[in-house]
């Protein structure tokens, strides 16, 4: 196994992490227990490796990081989208 294999699997490994999460929210439409901050984070972050990775031209960093960040993007586009759910769970939670 090459460097540049073993980079492009440690990659996927890594970046399929937030797939179950992200099946789970779409799923069941309920992120209430899902803090933006983490996702917002992780994008950041990534974002720099991204660069990182741009500059020195390492395909592995760069492949790895454009995917998480499209899941991750895609998690806190969703935490948005169901807000309306997480409302009116909350009221009905209230409510008794």
């Amino acid at each position: 196994m090459t460097a540049t294999q073993l980079g492009l699997f440690a990659g996927a490994l890594t970046s399929c992490a937030v797939i179950p999460q992200i099946l789970k929210a779409y799923r069941s439409r309920q992120v209430r227990d899902i803090s933006v901050w983490q996702p917002v984070l992780l994008v950041l972050g990534m974002g720099l490796w991204l660069a990182y990775g741009i500059i020195i031209r390492d395909l592995p960093l760069i492949a790895a990081n454009v995917f998480s960040i499209a899941c991750n993007v895609f998690l806190i586009a969703m935490k948005f989208l169901y807000r309306e759910n997480q409302t009116q769970g909350a009221r009905r939670e209230a409510q008794g």
